[in-house]
This record gives structure tokens, sequence and C-alpha cells, in this order.
């Protein structure tokens, strides 16, 4: 089996987020045009299961930047849309029919936010039911967590209330940045790569412990990767924490002394653009550390202010909300305002203080579409021409919600295709061209989707291809001459793979120490040198 971290995993997890996408009153960021300029109206679609009965559905909306409100189709505050029923679908695998309703909100000037929720009602009935009902990230998420855990994944799920969206969209001109077309990113797992010169590997019992890369190291091999011909750097989070990976942050203001510190990024970012190469953070915003000063104070003191960055329920086995049920690592409640302050504040501190420039966004369909909406608008009020894109573990129909809201999105469709393609062969070379012609339709040109084969949250490409490094050449060649910018996850272009399998899920399997010297493949490494090359010069 192929292993890939989300909650589309299995089978068995893709037919249970099927099925919660057809419950309730759903929306899910579905509105035309995808990302609205000035002047345009926007045309929303929601869709109602049948185990909802509604005669009416009504758009709250407000458009001075608070947050709308309103009951059975009267606004308590801002103002009210009347949507109308315009289809029915009938869908097998829920057994039902959905019923489809829309209207268009009035255009808007430039730089407005727009604001709604959706409230489905009878007039027979009591009460009123909000979109997105029931809560689709937390369902999913809760099954995906029971599998990945090893524990029967239950047949059906019941939704959670626990909440009600509250949408946005923002009016504005804004569009990728051009050298994201043109580049070819590098993913470094910092602990991973190189301690730096003069200095040597820790003495790590495992593959869960500390082995002692640096941003100095990345800093001092700045040449091999130009020498490579890259023109970014992806950097796994640089954040203080304690794990090896720091997707469980304790500080977002500071760089983890591990690695250097504060200095150690000044002198990378400033080597690296003397180069031509530009630096990209890795920010989990949808999560952090229990050992966080916020949510330590938030979980021993009910009146601390940081109650609300969190999502605490006495029901929970754990107590609050967590990233795919890991009691360490809680959910950030990006549904608050002042929550979504503060991560906008981290991002612009980044952007301003230290020239990076701009973030890949961890689990970002864990905060959803409309939190990146304001996170956006936040790193191009300082840096216009950063670039934001996020790993979406979704289908193509969801990932189309954050057109508009982040520059681009990890492709993980292609990944899916190529490791079919070239390491499985289960997929045909002429299947696969007729798959990325479909693909490159369904999304808008200039929405950015890096390719890659392999990451650190998935097996490397040349472990599942049984160490067939033809198979990897193919698939690099095959990257290499899609239009959308590729990303080499550190080693792969020198043969790096992995132990074994995933056994238990974990992840660390593909995050073996890089390879240098004569452990690397010098054969393999200049041919992704040629790919390169070959690539910048057509671009």
């Amino acid at each position: 089996m192929d292993f890939i971290f989300g909650t589309l995993a299995t089978d068995e997890l893709k037919l249970i987020h099927h099925r919660v996408l057809r419950r309730g009153v759903q929306h899910n960021h579905d509105l035309s045009p995808r990302d609205p300029r000035p002047g345009d109206a926007v045309t929303l679609t929601v869709r109602v299961g049948q185990d909802v009965i509604a005669d009416h559905v009504t758009v709250y909306y407000t458009t001075d930047g608070s947050f709308p409100a309103g009951k059975r189709g009267t606004a308590l505050n801002g103002h009210v849309l009347p949507l109308t029923r315009v289809d029915y679908v009938w869908d097998t695998l829920a057994w039902g029919y959905i019923a489809v309703w829309q209207g268009a909100l009035p255009p808007q000037p430039n730089d407005v936010f727009v604001r709604y929720r959706i409230g489905a009602w009878s007039t027979a009935g009591e009460g009123e039911i909000f979109a997105d009902y029931p809560e689709f990230k937390a369902t999913t998420e809760r099954a995906a967590a029971a599998f990945f855990k090893g524990e029967p994944v239950p047949k059906d799920i019941p939704p959670t209330f626990a909440r009600v969206d509250t949408f946005n969209f923002h009016v504005d001109n804004h569009q990728p940045p051009q050298w994201a077309k043109d580049a070819v990113i590098y993913q470094i797992f910092v602990d991973r790569f190189y301690p730096g010169d003069g200095r040597e590997w820790l003495p790590a019992k495992d593959l869960m412990d500390f082995h002692g890369g640096t941003l100095w190291g990345v800093r001092d091999k700045l040449n091999y990767l130009t020498d490579l011909g890259i023109t970014c750097i992806w950097l796994t989070p640089i954040f203080p924490g304690p794990t090896h990976h720091g997707y469980d942050a304790t500080d977002y203001l500071s760089v983890e002394p591990r690695y250097g510190g504060d200095e150690a990024l000044h002198a990378l970012v400033e080597a690296a653009h003397a180069r031509g190469i530009r630096i990209l953070l890795d920010l989990a915003a949808s999560h952090l550390s229990n050992q966080h000063p916020y949510f330590v104070e938030a979980l021993e003191n009910l009146r601390s202010p940081y109650r609300e960055y969190f999502s605490f329920d006495d029901k929970d086995p754990i107590g609050y909300r967590t990233f795919f049920g890991v009691p360490s690592m809680p959910s950030i409640n990006l549904q608050s305002p002042v929550a979504r302050a503060w991560m906008c504040d981290v991002a612009k501190y980044w952007l301003r203080e230290f020239d990076v420039d701009g973030y890949r966004l961890d689990h970002a369909n864990g905060p959803g579409p409309d939190f990146w909406t304001e996170f956006q608008a936040a790193c191009k009020s300082v840096k216009p021409d950063c670039l934001t894109f996020g790993a979406v573990v979704e289908t193509p129909d969801i990932l189309r919600a954050y057109v508009g809201r982040l520059d681009g999105l990890l492709d993980f469709q292609i990944e899916d295709a190529l490791r079919k393609t070239y390491a499985f062969g289960t997929m045909s070379e002429k299947e696969f061209e007729h798959f990325v012609e479909r693909h490159y339709v369904y999304f808008p040109s200039e929405f950015v989707m890096p390719t890659f084969l392999d990451n650190h949250d998935m097996d490397r490409f040349l472990f599942v291809a049984q160490g067939n490094k033809e198979a990897l050449r193919r698939a690099a060649a095959a990257q290499m001459r899609l239009p959308q910018p590729p990303i080499i996850y550190y080693g792969t272009e020198v043969g790096l793979s992995q132990r074994d399998g995933k056994g238990t899920f974990g992840l660390e399997v593909s995050r073996l120490p890089m390879l240098w010297g004569e452990a690397q493949d010098h054969s393999l490494l200049s041919y992704y040198k040629g790919l390169i090359f070959a690539r910048r010069s057509a671009f």
C-alpha cells in the first residue's frame, strides 16, 4: 500500500468523506467567480441533504468587517439574501436527493471583506440549521484519527454541532507572484539535512530523536543547491518545539536554538538571496504544542483570555480539539477573531523582520478557506510578491475553494498519478497524459500547484518503486515537463530512500539523514541537474 497521510488514505475513509459532504447544509465555499474582483456579483451555491427538511435557505452577510448574525430569515446584524432552490441532484452513495440552492451577492469595491453565514429552516418547524452542518473537517478527521491509531473506523460517525461557520471572501486584485511559476523548489527537513561545516551529526538513537541538522548547515550547502539549479528552498518548521519535526511550536516568534536561532535564519536568508534563491517557511497555523504557554495557561485557567484560542469540549475524550486526535497537538480555534489576528501577525512578522519569501502552510484544510482569505490579505500587505501555498489532502472539487484564498496548493493529485504511473505501473503514460490535461483545465492556470514525487508525510518514491532508479528517472523527467513548479524532497536527487515500510504509520521513516559525499548516487544527481537545466532553459 502507498502510504500518504490524510483523511483520504483508504477507500473506507473516502466513502465517509463522500457521505458526510452529502448530509446537512453544505456550502463548502462554492462561489462563482471563485476569486471575486471589484465589481463582480458573486453567486453562492448551497446543497441541502435529504436528512434536512428546509423550504428556506438564507444568507446573512456583512461588508463592514463585522460578523453577520440572523435568525430564520431576519438579519440581526448586516444584510439578508434569500436563496432560490434551482435543482435536485440524485446521489447514489448517499442514496437520496440533494437540493441545490443559489443566489447572488451584490458587487463590492476593492479591499472589502464580505462575511456571511448560511441558514436553512422550515416554515413548519422550529430553529435553523447552519452550514456547514455537520462539521465536515471534524467528522472526517475523527475517522482518520481512528485509522491512524490502528482502531476500527466507525461505520457511521455522528456529526458535531459545536459551531456555526462564517464564510468570507476578499475583493481584491491580488495575483500569485510571477517568480513562483518558474521556481524549482527544494524541500529541506532541517534536522536531517546537514549539521554545518565543522559539525557532526548527533548520536541519535532512532528516527524520532534529534539528528543535528541546522540552518547553518543549509547555508553551508547553498553552493550545492545552486549547482543543482534550485531557485527556492522550503524549510520545514524552524520554530522552537519539543519534537524533531517541529510541527508543534511552543513559540511562533523565534527560531529553534538547535537550528542556530534567529542569527542563523538571518544569515541563511541573506546568503540565499545573494544567490537568487528564495526562502519559504513552513507554518503550522492550525495547531501547536500542548507546551505552548498560551495553551498551558488556557488549560489551567478557565478565565484566561487564551481560552478562546482553542476548542475545549468536556465530551471529548481528550477534552479539546486536536490535530488528528494527538493530545500533544491541540488545534487553534481560528474561528476566533483574536486568534486569527494573532496568527496573521505571526505571518507578517517573518515577512517583515526576516525578509522570507512566503509560506508553505501545513494542514491548511484544518482552518479552511475562510481563514486563509484573511491570512493572504495580511501577507500581501507586507510583501506583495510573497508566495503562499497550502497542504490540503482533499478532492479537487474541495481544492478549488482555495482559489483566491491562497496563491496555490500542493498537488497531491499529480503526485498520486506520477506514483501510479512510474512506481506502481497501474496507470499507463497515455492515461497519465489524459489525467494531466483534464486536471490543468479544472484549475485556473494562474493558481500555483507545485508538483512532487514524495515528501516527509509519505513513503519515499524510491522505496515504493522497490529501489528502481530507472523508474525514478522517468518519474522525475515527467515531473519536470509539467507546467507547474517542481519540488524535490531532500535526497531524492541522490538516491535517498528509507529502511522499511510504515508499519504503524510512523511518518519518520521517510526522514533519514541526507546523503553526502561518496554516499550519493552521482549519476542520478547529474541526471537531475540536466533535467533542471533543461526546464529552466525552457521556461
